[in-house]
């Protein structure tokens, strides 16, 4: 790659191989989700090489929230946009989502013979109580800059309980929008909407709507696997507001009760594999696309994973490079910053939040809180860097 650089802050300049060497260390210890996501790139990308800051995070993580597609996936990606431009961004998905999409063509392969392997999950029972340190973590540095009075901080239980009781996917915008209206009717800011120029970049939106209606009729008029797998891939992408786990029912109600492209055992093997792997979950969708296309040859059954691979992160990375500039410009009227107060502090509840959901799908055992503890500490005292982390992590569950 050529010595391309970038303007981080307005005093140092960084290699893009930097920055995407930064964004292969975040795919490395990116375990558990969204929320866990987050929490990888605090530590990373916030507090070790500063590539944005604390508030700058949590509006990104709040703009993702109330947007169709894989959410920590927009969000990095929308790193990669701030830090260089359109072309960084790309490469900042390609070096986050490509190793994991990779091993999952692989395992779609793999499949038949993964009951004579017996591989016990039992080894990676630590990955979530590692990454509710990770999670707690960022919560406590997020909080700090969000929570600013006493309107932030009853806007952040707010968000923290209320997705606490409400875990359905239409709850997240609604709460984070909610926090925006609320902050706004609050202030006593005068003269809020003051007018920008916003110059939107409507050819992604062009090209969004157009693969959305173009796949949609041409899987009607032609009986070809590949092109239903793209428009079903590329529909569960758009359809779909937050992290893989929201996508996983809808892809089993379709793939698996409706056209039998997997059998049940099949989708839940592939769903065990991709939890126990880092990087973006949408990245399930190349293994169920090369199951889906097993029919074929092995060229055949490569492209149907590619192609679903392709398809689920195509709207939400379109959609972002839409959004995001006009984002930019959004955030210059009074009002919307007032709004973006209110928006940071329900999505630093629901950060807290995610931390106890976490813990309770992993157990309150003893050893559980010992290694979210250590974890914890070792992130705040920055000892060792986060891959190590996990690979001390996923070594001590297949020790023990």
């Amino acid at each position: 790659m050529t010595e391309k650089t970038l303007q981080v802050g307005e005093k140092n300049k960084v290699a893009w191989r930097t920055f995407l060497k930064d964004v292969f260390i975040c795919s490395l210890g990116a375990y558990g989700g969204p929320e866990a996501h987050y929490g990888v790139f605090t530590d990373q990308m916030v507090a070790k090489k500063k590539y944005l800051s604390e508030e700058e995070l949590v509006e990104l993580i709040a703009l993702t929230g109330i947007l169709p597609g894989p959410s920590s996936t927009q969000t990095i990606v929308s790193i990669g946009y701030k830090t260089g431009g359109p072309v960084l961004a790309a490469l900042t998905l390609i070096v986050w989502a490509l190793p994991v999409l990779t091993a999952m063509v692989l395992l779609s392969f793999l499949s038949q013979f993964l009951e004579r392997l017996n591989i016990s999950q039992d080894g990676l029972r630590y990955i979530g109580p590692m990454a509710v340190g990770f999670i707690l973590v960022a919560a406590y540095r997020i909080g700090r800059k969000v929570v600013k009075d006493s309107l932030t901080m009853a806007l952040l239980i707010f968000g923290a309980v209320t997705t606490y009781f409400i875990r359905e996917p239409w709850i997240f915008p609604l709460v984070l929008i909610t926090g925006g209206v609320v902050s706004t009717l609050y202030t006593k800011e005068e003269d809020l909407w003051n007018r920008v120029r916003l110059n939107p970049p409507w050819p992604y939106l062009i090209v969004f709507i157009t693969f959305a209606a173009g796949s949609l009729l041409l899987a009607y008029l032609l009986d070809h696997r590949i092109i239903q797998l793209f428009e079903k891939f590329y529909r569960y992408g758009y359809l779909v507001i937050g992290g893989g786990q929201v996508v996983i029912p809808l892809m089993y109600s379709e793939l698996v009760e409706v056209n039998r492209y997997l059998t049940s055992q099949e989708f839940l093997t592939g769903f065990g594999l991709v939890q126990g792997l880092p990087g973006p979950m949408f990245s399930f969708s190349a293994y169920a696309g090369g199951l889906a296309a097993r029919d074929g040859s092995t060229l055949f059954q490569v492209a149907g994973a590619v192609t679903s691979g392709i398809a689920v992160f195509l709207p939400g990375i379109l959609l972002i490079y839409f959004i995001y500039p006009i984002w930019v410009n959004l955030k210059k009227i009074k009002g919307i910053k007032v709004a973006i107060k209110g928006i940071t502090a329900v999505a630093g509840g629901l950060l807290t939040v995610a931390a106890v959901v976490l813990m309770q799908n992993s157990g309150f055992q003893i050893d559980n809180f010992v290694v979210m503890t250590i974890t914890a500490i070792l992130l705040f005292t920055k000892k060792l860097p986060a891959p190590i982390i996990v690979l001390l992590v996923l070594m001590t569950g297949f020790i023990i």
